[in-house]
């Protein structure tokens, strides 16, 4: 069941009447897909139940060479931007169904900001989760005041259950789209982020398949200044919005992940109004590799302190992997949408990120098995000012001669070229040394 208003009525017949085309129109058409007037009335609407989240100045500026500005949407309460969406959907719902309820089957941010915004109007929701999802996000969804039911192995089962009861019991069956009213909902970030940071040259957001985020406010700021350059990023991975925008169609045989890490990033594009926006509105579109997205988390916790997950920080990837090199010297926004990466996908992806930024290296060799060797060592090691995690030795599965012992040792260093130094310096010692450093 879907939402229809008298806006999404609005955005159905401007498409109708748009050629299929590749061509780029005039702004003012494209703004008939959504009117800035939705924007401005979702804004009105939500204020009293969305945080203003802040758009700083960044200590990342002077590494990268441009003004970067910050919009930090993870500060909202579920830690995502969907909140802005969902609480203009739910405020916009018929009294009468209001008090029937709403049912959604996913442990995405959407059903977070489901699960919370519609607890705090006081509607009754219920969430259908599969039996794999795991047990931290199933009880934060119940903290934020639905009922949640496992049910099912896969995502499937559960939205075939939800739908069921949906029927049964008279409740709204939610999932994410782009309806008109969703999209105006996303589109207020835009409107915060020029009343934040004046005379901006470049916004630049997540992109993906769901890309209502980048279309809401891309209709917004090119309404209030055409001349700001739009850009989305998206994962090399998962070229999704790339391969719609070329086909000039939503595609559905896009490869996906599951795993979530990548979160709204590998998900299939998933309407055409977004689309449609998209592709008239937005300037660029980029796709950067997993191992930016992991730097870039990393950059933020150190400089930032902002905990985000790959879809908060790939908005900054794009600029750490070098690819926007034309926003050299200019004032350009990047949105963090998300902070929802679970802790031990947390703990992993920072320790990935270091070993790619070369600031933690693992190195092995053999040694004779005498007293003194490792201590000789460790010398070397406190001598290049390198931090010992971790060290191991094996003697039993060792591959050479007798009484000889393989020595593995992590070590953090303070840079590339620390760790070069480190290298040389073991390598002098221990010729036969093997140095791993990614």
């Amino acid at each position: 069941m879907k939402i229809v208003s008298r806006n999404e009525e609005l955005l159905r017949d401007a498409l109708s009447c748009i050629p299929q085309s590749s061509s780029r129109t005039s702004l003012s058409s494209c703004n008939k897909l959504i009117r800035f007037e939705d924007i401005s009335a979702a804004a009105f609407k939500i204020q009293c139940g969305i945080q203003k989240t802040p758009c700083m100045y960044s200590r990342l500026s002077k590494q990268y060479g441009m003004d970067i500005y910050l919009k930090k949407e993870f500060l909202q309460y579920t830690g995502s931007v969907k909140e802005r969406g969902v609480c203009y959907l739910l405020t916009s719902l018929p009294q009468d169904q209001q008090r029937k309820g709403v049912i959604v089957a996913s442990d995405s941010n959407f059903s977070m900001a489901v699960a919370y915004h519609a607890s705090e109007l006081r509607i009754p929701v219920f969430v259908i989760m599969s039996t794999s999802t795991s047990p931290a996000r199933v009880k934060m969804c119940r903290e934020y005041g639905a009922m949640v039911i496992s049910y099912g192995a896969t995502a499937k089962d559960s939205q075939m259950h939800a739908r069921r009861l949906a029927q049964e019991n008279g409740y709204l069956y939610l999932e994410e789209e782009d309806s008109a009213v969703y999209l105006s909902g996303l589109g207020t970030v835009g409107l915060e982020v020029y009343e934040q940071v004046p005379k901006l040259d470049a916004v630049i957001f997540p992109a993906g398949g769901h890309c209502g985020l980048l279309a809401g406010s891309a209709a917004a700021l090119k309404h209030l200044n055409p001349h700001i350059a739009i850009i989305g990023v998206e994962s090399e991975s998962f070229p999704v919005l790339q391969q719609s925008l070329k086909a000039g169609h939503p595609t559905e045989d896009q490869a996906c992940s599951n795993h979530h890490f990548y979160g709204d990033v590998s998900g299939l594009c998933f309407g055409s109004n977004s689309l449609q926006l998209t592709g008239k509105l937005v300037d660029k579109v980029v796709a950067v590799r997993e191992e930016n997205i992991l730097i870039s988390m990393l950059r933020l916790l150190e400089y930032e302190r902002a905990t985000v997950d790959a879809e908060g920080a790939i908005g900054l990837a794009a600029v750490v992997a070098g690819k926007l090199p034309e926003l050299k010297g200019k004032r350009v926004a990047i949105v963090l949408c998300s902070g929802n990466l679970e802790l031990h996908l947390m703990q992993e992806c920072i320790g990935r990120a270091l070993a790619l930024d070369n600031r933690v290296c693992r190195f092995s060799f053999v040694l004779s098995d005498c007293p003194g060797d490792i201590s000789k060592l460790l010398e070397i090691l406190a001598r290049e000012e390198a931090r010992v995690l971790d060290i191991k030795q094996e003697r039993v599965f060792v591959t050479s001669e007798l009484f000889t012992v393989e020595v593995i040792c992590t070590v953090e260093t303070r840079d590339k070229i620390h760790t070069a130094q480190l290298r040389n310096a073991l390598l002098e010692r221990y010729p036969t040394a093997t140095l791993t450093e990614r």
